[in-house]
């Protein structure tokens, strides 16, 4: 740990010196990289300073145990010391935990019905607004790129854009099969029925970096659905991508024009793309990424929202709330900081979640 440390200080005063490097301060972007570097490696190196100031007080206090009229001073004075060695040293074993680079980034969202028919589509929108109330209480912006209403409420599918601070961060958890127990408005016995809705949350790619063959590409446009009824354009301005090697298919209807929806389209190709290749590394690397504890695996049941209890239930850490309303109102924030706690945990502990 420490040679990793001494390394990471090494390498903060080097870009310390960088940034005063007058043909570097003349370069915007490379200080702008170097800057934003350094303040990534600020907190560990300051919190590696306060551990070994923490060592040299000790070695004071433990020079004051030999004055008979200092010594009970010192000793409780060392006691003190130690509790906080302790302290700083957990800060510090956290801080090397390895970052997730992904977790400032903006997401997409896809949200479909599963199991379950109509109830199913209903259940999907119940999610959507969850996460909506969500991000308004984060102070994120929404954007939708396609939606498929269910017909009896709800959606068959919704895709949208979350945008704002450590959305990926938060949200990375999510993705799996979610489960719903309760009486559907369709159900005349009054019996309590399960459907499932899937989510697929997806880290914002520089899409700059990802180069598509147009040949590889089949565009089919028809009618925009419209928002709601209203609005609905005449023209054929929706689009749908194809990419045939890997078979994903993207749709966007929220611009006006076909361009810009192509446009936009062909994003979202690329972040789905992105993402598919990223899922394919982890499965290779196995065992390592088991312990993580959002796989991004679209099959897993990680969430049981059970109505008649009011209970919510995250499988992946055996933790359950018997606020099921105020979470479908968007107070997601228990179960989140739950979920990071323990991933926390086990790769402090370089366990396994599976």
């Amino acid at each position: 740990m420490f040679d990793r440390l001494d390394a990471i200080t090494a390498k903060y005063n080097e870009l310390q010196k960088d940034l005063t490097n007058p043909e570097i301060m003349n370069n915007y972007n490379k200080i702008k990289e170097l800057s934003k570097e350094a303040s990534d490696l600020e907190q560990t190196v300051k919190k590696y300073e306060e551990y070994k100031q923490i060592l040299q007080e000790i070695d004071d206090a433990k020079l004051l145990l030999k004055d008979e009229e200092l010594k009970e001073m010192a000793s409780l004075e060392l006691e003190s010391l130690k509790v906080k060695l302790e302290e700083v040293t957990h800060e510090l074993e956290i801080l090397l935990v390895p970052k997730d680079q992904n977790d400032g980034k903006n997401i997409i969202m896809e949200i479909r019905g599963a199991a379950g028919g109509d109830e199913a589509n209903i259940f999907a929108g119940d999610l959507y607004r969850m996460y909506s109330y969500y991000a308004t209480k984060n102070n994120w912006k929404i954007e939708e790129i396609h939606a498929i209403e269910g017909t009896s409420g709800g959606f068959s599918q919704i895709e949208v854009m979350i945008k704002g601070e450590d959305v990926y961060k938060k949200l990375k958890y999510e993705s799996g099969s979610h489960r719903v127990q309760r009486v559907p408005v369709t159900e005349t016995q009054g019996r309590v029925h399960t459907s499932t809705a899937t989510v697929l949350v997806m880290p914002e790619v520089e899409t700059s970096n990802i180069t598509i063959k147009e040949s590889d590409i089949k565009m089919d446009v028809y009618h925009s659905s419209g928002a709601g009824g209203q609005s609905v354009n005449t023209a054929n301005s929706a689009v749908r991508l194809t990419h045939i090697p890997t078979g994903i298919v993207v749709t966007c209807q929220t611009e006006r024009s076909q361009l810009r929806n192509r446009d936009r389209a062909m994003e979202l190709l690329k972040i789905k793309i992105q993402d598919e290749i990223r899922q394919k590394e982890e499965q290779a690397i196995g065992s390592e990424r088991k312990s993580k504890i959002g796989t991004g695996d679209r099959s897993e049941k990680i969430r049981t929202y059970n109505y008649p209890q009011n209970r919510v239930t995250d499988h992946r850490i055996n933790f359950s709330t018997m606020t099921l309303d105020r979470v479908m109102d968007g107070e997601l924030e228990p179960i989140i900081e739950a979920l990071q706690t323990e991933d926390l945990r086990l790769k402090l502990a370089g366990e396994s979640f599976e």
